[in-house]
């Protein structure tokens, strides 16, 4: 079972809050935390806790428009006072906050941070909503909610960057706001939740799962004609607002309850009703992959095709691509499509049986996950003869009855191996599943693959051009062309470089292309706020085995050359030729490096590291 932290209770322990305004209590006294900027500076780390935040983030942070030129020294001094108020962590005295790759890190304990104990909380209690356990799964998402004193760091969201912050973690906890309501509904105490879900509709009027956990809220507590209200309004305000109507499984929620005059109840397992679309919003600024979207809509159009892999480096935009063709689906799948995350924030894994829970969730089916199960359990036979996914019989066997009964599009999201997703996919039924990963998944089959690399200069240019406007883009088109090339024609970095540029529009076009271009500099270049191309290098590099790191780190000399070939990877690797083509197979299955499209022998073909990937590597090489 997992067990939320506890707040601290060692003499001499700090408690910090961000939900609501930015506090520290030391043996139950507030601690004054100094002058605002000083406050941005230590609201901006803890908001990233054990992660490296970089110098351009919390200099926006605190002089979102004009930073003075002794913004850096002045970092400097507040970090220090960070240092002081924060105190040493471990046996050894260290620091709580270094400086390093990336920028400032604050190293925190769960039970010292309200945002940290937040996330146990609503981790714990969805995990023991997945075993059944609803009671205990309610009580742990209130404590969760009850953590919440006011609108997060309301007194410091006059700085952009810690809006920005704030708004993500409203979004969070309306997330397991609408998780605790589904629960107590499901245990008959509606009643409880009904108050609460009509103000956060009022705030977000076009939140569907709100709406829908709102009616039944209503229906089970007698309130009929309120909840058949609740969707009149909501379909007069989507057909007013968007000109859409609500989706299929809201449409037959409310057919339900005009059919009947008790509360709705959870539909049982294996045939529960698709709570509708749950999708992220789509790519405003999408661009290119033409061909490429267009293969995927006819696969998914097909019934022959239930598995798509969308596989590429770090930033070719893989994500954007399949939720650009599941928002374009919609008629095709009128029993929903639904996004899910087969990794953690942090970047590290989910367990198939996570997934699962949630999937249950987002579709309306029941499904029980024991994450206590014991070895020798039944567990779903791997289809390919690889691993069997550590899913239970029973859970796996009620998701595979809703996927043969349903026709939905299920969007697994940056999926790290194989073994993540194994037992989720289809064996029979019209359901899709769309696939997103950096490595190849070659150990899945038989499923289509759609692999993505940079975008051609033009679709690049397009890109650089939504962002920063097509007037800038002419006044240097030269310019904006090494800026893209610079990029290595990668939608992310290329989408980070066009939001820099249009917040600093001072910067001529062929000034920030030289810094670009100089490659020891590049990296820090590509930043725009909390999006940092680093970072998400850095993500790609964990991936990697110790081997192939140690490998792509030699290999990217070369390859900065315009690619290498076998003799050179041999050459930097200092290995035979067998070795070298495992190596480089190696790599190009975790999509670290790309090879020719046609077929060319292993001495012929030129091999290429994506550009920003390749920089990344050598500066891990020379650390």
């Amino acid at each position: 079972m997992i067990r939320p932290p506890a707040r601290p209770t060692s003499a001499g322990a700090v408690y910090f809050s961000l939900l609501g305004p930015l506090t520290a209590v030391r043996d139950g006294r507030p601690l004054p935390l100094g002058p605002r900027k000083q406050r941005l500076v230590l609201a901006t780390l803890l908001a990233r806790p054990n992660t490296p935040v970089s110098v351009d983030v919390l200099t926006d942070a605190v002089w979102p428009d004009d930073p003075p030129r002794t913004a850096r020294k002045n970092l400097q001094v507040y970090v220090s006072a960070a240092r002081a108020l924060l105190g040493s962590t471990g046996d050894d005295g260290r620091n709580r906050v270094v400086h390093g790759c990336g920028g400032y890190r604050l190293t925190i304990d769960e039970g010292e941070l309200d945002t940290l104990r937040f996330r146990s909380l609503a981790r714990a209690g969805r995990a023991a909503g997945e075993r059944g356990d609803l009671r205990t799964a309610a009580r742990l998402l209130r404590e969760a909610l009850d953590l919440w004193e006011g609108p997060p760091l309301n007194d410091l969201r006059d700085s952009t960057g810690v809006a920005e912050e704030a708004e993500r973690l409203e979004a969070r906890c309306l997330t397991v706001y609408e998780d605790w309501a589904e629960t107590e509904i499901e245990l008959g105490r509606a009643a409880v939740a009904v108050d609460g879900l009509r103000d956060l509709v009022e705030r977000h009027p076009l939140r569907e799962r709100l709406r829908v956990a709102w009616m039944n809220s209503l229906h089970q507590s007698g309130r009929q004609a309120e909840a058949l209200a609740v969707y009149d309004d909501y379909r007069q305000l989507l057909a007013r607002e968007l000109g859409l109507e609500p989706s299929p499984a809201m449409a037959a929620l409310y057919r339900a309850m005009l059919g009947r005059g008790r509360a709705a109840r959870p539909a049982a397992a294996g045939r529960g009703t698709a709570h509708g679309t749950a999708l992220p919003a789509a790519p405003r600024d999408f661009t290119g992959r033409r061909e490429e979207l267009r293969d995927l809509l006819a696969l998914l159009g097909s019934p022959d095709e239930r598995v798509v892999v969308v596989s590429g480096p770090a930033g070719s935009g893989k994500s954007a691509l399949a939720l650009r063709a599941a928002h374009l689906l919609g008629d095709g799948f009128p029993d929903g499509r639904f996004h899910v995350q087969v990794r953690r924030e942090d970047g590290s894994a989910r367990t198939p049986a996570e997934v699962l829970g949630e999937l249950g969730r987002l579709c309306g089916v029941r499904i029980t996950v024991d994450s206590t199960v014991p070895s020798g359990s039944a567990v779903p036979a791997a289809p390919e003869g690889g691993p069997a996914a550590a899913v239970p019989q029973g859970a796996a066997d009620a998701w595979q009855r809703w996927l043969s009964l349903h026709r939905a599009l299920i969007v697994l999201d940056d999926v790290p191996d194989e073994a993540s997703v194994r037992g989720l996919l289809p064996r029979s039924g019209p359901s899709s599943v769309v696939l997103t990963a950096r490595g190849q998944l070659a150990g899945l089959a038989p499923v289509h693959r759609i692999a993505l690399g940079a975008l051609a200069d033009g679709e690049a240019l397009e890109l650089l051009g939504k962002l920063i406007g097509p007037g800038r883009l002419r006044t240097d088109p030269a310019a904006a062309l090494r800026i893209v090339r610079a990029c290595g024609a990668l939608p992310l970095a290329v989408g980070v470089g066009g939001m820099r540029l249009a917040v600093l529009r001072h910067l001529p076009l062929a000034e920030y292309a030289d810094r670009l271009g100089d490659s020891s500099a590049a990296l820090d270049e590509l930043v725009a706020g909390d999006i940092s191309v680093r970072l998400r290098m850095a993500s790609g590099w964990q991936d990697l085995s110790a081997d192939d790191r140690r490998a792509l780190g030699r290999l990217a000399g070369p390859a900065k050359e315009g690619g290498f070939t076998l003799d050179g990877a041999m050459e930097a690797l200092g290995c035979g030729e067998r070795a070298a083509i495992r190596t480089v197979e190696s790599l190009i299955d975790a999509g670290a490096v790309t090879s020719p499209t046609g077929e060319v022998t292993a001495h012929a073909a030129l091999y290429e590291v994506p550009r920003l990937l390749c920089l990344y590597a050598g500066e891990r090489e020379g650390a």
